[in-house]
Order: structure tokens, then sequence, then C-alpha cells
């Protein structure tokens, strides 16, 4: 096709033509316009740049040239995926001139991966990066509770993967399920899951709204373009973050996924993760029965031991009753025993005092033999002192001792008999008497050393030095007037 420029005048210099830059600027937009009308062109993300305006600007290279390409804002959320740097695309739109800057480019309206090749390429480009990270680490994946109170899906409200979850999590263990609709494949359905995932995490104790224990990620089968907002860096981030355990079932068993590494668990499809977030109640049921049953035979088994234990425990015992029966005969029988003993006892034990008291002498016989002694002592010392005085006497007379020789002697010889009579003085009771001390006696003359006898005696005699007084105790019956009551 041949563009017929507009006659712009008269020429100069000859039939050469003369045009206007804009003139110029138009002419070429609508050849390549009308030349090229709506392409694909197949190249790599290059030099992208997101204005504030909302419009994208890149390039699209190969190994033979480059072409500026922009994308604008009322275009993006239709795009179909999320242009990066180093992704190979093929982008459909139309070709276009920038008169002011005498500038041609792309304007874009569609972008597809191209090929699987390469969008492999990025996922695994993303994938060791990721891994270096730390998100794919086995430490940092939680456990999945056993019973979990209420289940979190993300996925798409229309389809059979919600279906086939909630009708397995009612036929194992009905439970609450709390779905939070987003697209699983398009454009800025990677923001929407990752949004989804956030929300569930952030739900707290006043937002009035249930926290999940457990979170499903889920959509049915698809080519790896439908996957790719599973293999989002968005998703996966969020996914890592999530504080919930996260159960990841995207696409078939082959089908594989950067959520699959992230996440805490990998179904291999929604039905599966429904199984594993929650058990089959049934068989709780029975094995808790079974439990039951185990415990209830384990006790019977403990109780028969023990019984058997007790009761050849209590066989080798004696008869306890016997025993007491026996004690209390022999305590009868040591307190009957006791009863005629004691009496037996104190009787005896008088029985030895009296004859103690018997055998005595009485102070008046003491008396009287102390002074008997004394007087043949005072005798038999008179006599010897006569005869001794006879016997110096007839030496003297013979040998004319000096009257005084015989004074002294005299004296030495008195001297010495009232030493031996002090002593003898010392030992007679009159002597303990004068110091102040009673003998008390009975009627018979028999000593009274303690107060109950004294106060058993109708009536006691009380030796002083100089004489004895008669006497009734106080506890005694009334005896004759003129006796001392003590």
């Amino acid at each position: 096709m041949v563009e017929q420029f507009p006659d712009s005048g008269r020429a100069m210099g000859g039939n050469t033509p003369e045009f206007s830059v804009a003139e110029i600027s138009g002419a070429i937009r609508r050849v390549l316009e009308g030349t090229f009308g709506r392409i694909r062109v197949r190249g790599e993300i290059t030099e992208f740049k997101r204005y504030p305006s909302g419009h994208l600007y890149f390039s699209l290279k190969d190994e033979g040239g480059k072409l500026s390409s922009v994308v604008w804002r009322g275009t993006v959320s239709r795009l179909g995926l999320k242009p990066e740097n180093g992704v190979e695309v093929i982008a459909t739109g139309k070709i276009s001139s920038y008169g002011e800057r005498s500038s041609y480019q792309m304007v874009i309206d569609r972008l597809e991966y191209a090929g699987e090749g390469a969008l492999l390429a990025r996922i695994e480009r993303l994938r060791l990066r990721l891994a270096q990270e730390g998100l794919f680490d086995a430490e940092r994946k939680r456990p999945l509770p056993f019973l979990p109170r209420l289940i979190g899906v993300v996925t798409s409200a229309q389809g059979a993967v919600l279906h086939d979850i909630r009708t397995t999590i009612a036929r194992r263990f009905p439970l609450p399920v709390l779905v939070w609709p987003v697209p699983v494949q398009g454009e800025g359905a990677a923001e929407r899951i990752a949004q989804a995932i956030t929300g569930f995490d952030a739900i707290g104790p006043k937002s009035g709204v249930p926290r999940p224990d457990v979170l499903i990620v889920a959509r049915g089968g698809g080519s790896l373009e439908d996957l790719m907002a599973f293999n989002d860096e968005a998703v996966l981030q969020a996914v890592a973050a999530c504080r919930i355990p996260v159960i990841s079932a995207v696409g078939h068993e082959t089908d594989t996924t950067l959520i699959d590494f992230v996440s805490d668990r990998r179904a291999p499809t929604p039905t599966a993760a429904a199984e594993m977030a929650v058990p089959v109640r049934a068989e709780l049921e029975a094995g808790l029965a079974q439990r039951a049953a185990r415990l209830r035979s384990g006790l019977e088994r403990g109780l028969q031991l023990a019984r058997a234990r007790l009761e050849r425990a209590a066989a080798g015992l004696p008869d306890l009753p016997a025993v007491v029966e026996n004690a209390r005969r022999r305590l009868d029988d040591r307190a009957y025993r006791l009863d005629l003993a004691l009496p037996t006892r104190l009787s005896r034990l008088r029985e030895r005092v009296q004859a103690a008291s018997d055998r005595l002498p009485a102070p008046q016989m003491i008396l009287a033999l102390r002074r008997a002694e004394l007087d043949r002592v005072g005798t038999a010392s008179q006599q010897a002192m006569s005869s001794l005085l006879h016997r110096r006497a007839a030496t003297l007379g013979r040998l004319r001792v000096p009257p005084a020789v015989l004074v002294a002697q005299l004296r030495a010889s008195k001297s010495m008999l009232a030493g031996v009579a002090g002593q003898l003085d010392s030992l007679s009771p009159q002597a303990v008497l004068e110091r102040g001390y009673v003998l008390v006696t009975d009627r018979a003359g028999r000593p009274l050393a303690q107060a109950a006898q004294a106060r058993a005696a109708p009536e006691v005699i009380m030796t002083f030095a100089d004489g004895t007084v008669a006497a009734r105790p106080l506890d005694a019956p009334p005896g004759p007037q003129g006796q001392l009551d003590l």
C-alpha cells in the first residue's frame, strides 16, 4: 500500500514536493497502522517501568532488535499476566508512532508467556531464589491441627473444587467451612489470592469473624499458564508469612507449583486436601470405643490383681478380733492380779516395817542402858582412881613422892575422864533432845517416824529433854481432856 501525500503547494527547487513535519508524522503513522494492523510479537521484556499515571512502558527485544512498547492504564487489568523484566512473552496489539519524538512503538493490549519453556525457566529462577531465602525449609513448616474447629478455603466460588472440599469434610467430620472466593487464573488472580491468605491470617479475636485453624488453597487442573498465579512471588510470600497451617491443593496430582514447596502440606487434589484437614469421625469414634474397652479391661485386670494381692495379704494377717480379744483377756487378768497383788504387797511391806519397828529398842531403854553404862564407867573409873591413889600413896609412902606431882597426875586423870564423859554425852539421845529435837512414840513406846503414822495413832507420846507430853492428833477421835491436840 502506498500512502498518498497531500499537495502542499508549489514546489521549490524543481519538482520536489514540500511537507510539514506534522504531515510527515501523520503520514508515517497512517502507513504503520494501515500496513500492520493487529499483530503478535514475540520477545523478552526489558526496561520495564510503571509510571504514576498507571501506564506501563517497556521494550521487547530479541537477538536482532528492540521494539518500544506501551500498555495504557485502562488495559492493564485485562493484560493476562504481570510483565517483568527477563520474561519472554507474546504481545498482541498494534504498531503506532509518536510524532513528537519521531518514534514508533507497539501499543499492547494482551500478553502471554512465550511457551512452556519460558514459563518453566521463570519458575525455576524464582524457585532457586526462594530456596536460598529459606522459604522451602522443612524447619519452618507447621504441623496441621488434629481436629480443627474451622477450616478456611481460598478458591473460586464457581466450579467443582469448592463442592468437592465441602462434600469431603461433611462426609468425614462435619465442620464449618469459611470460604474466601478469589479468581484462580488471569490478570490480578495472584494479588487476590495473596490478599485472601493475608486476610485470613489477620483475623483476630476482636474482628467478629472466627479465625480458621487450617487453610486450604485450591483450584482444579489446567495448563501451566493457567496455574501461574500459584507460582507468583506475592502468593508464595503470603503463604510463608501466614501463621495458620496451609494445605496447597493446586491442579491434578501430576501438577506442581511453587506454592506446594512453601505450604505446610501438599495435597495432590482438593479432595485429598479436605481429607488431610479433618479425620474420619467414624474412625475416631471406633478408636475411642476400642481404647475405652481396653481401658476398662486393663482396669478390671488391675482390680483383680489388687484384690488377689489383698486377699493374700489378708490371709497372712492374724485374726484381728481374736488378737484384740486375747489382749483384752490378758489385760483383765493382769488387772485382777494387780488388784490382788497391791494389797498383799502393801501388807507385806507393812509387816516388814512392823517387824523392823518391833526389833528396834525403845528410847527409854536406850537411855537407861546408856545411863547404866555411864554409871558403870563412872564407878569403874572411881574404883580405878581409888586403887590408883592407894597404889600411888603406898608407892609415895615408900618413895616419898612430892605432893605437887600427885596433884598434877590427878588433874591429868580428871581431864581424861572429862573427855571420855563428853564423848559419851555426845552419843547420848538425851544430848540430841537437849538440842531441841523431840522423840515421838505411840503408847507402846514404838517410835513414829512419819506424819501418817502419827495421824493414825489415837495418842502419841512426845519426849522432850526435860520430860514427856501426851498428845492426840487432830484426825484422831476425841480423847480425855488435858491432852495436847496436834
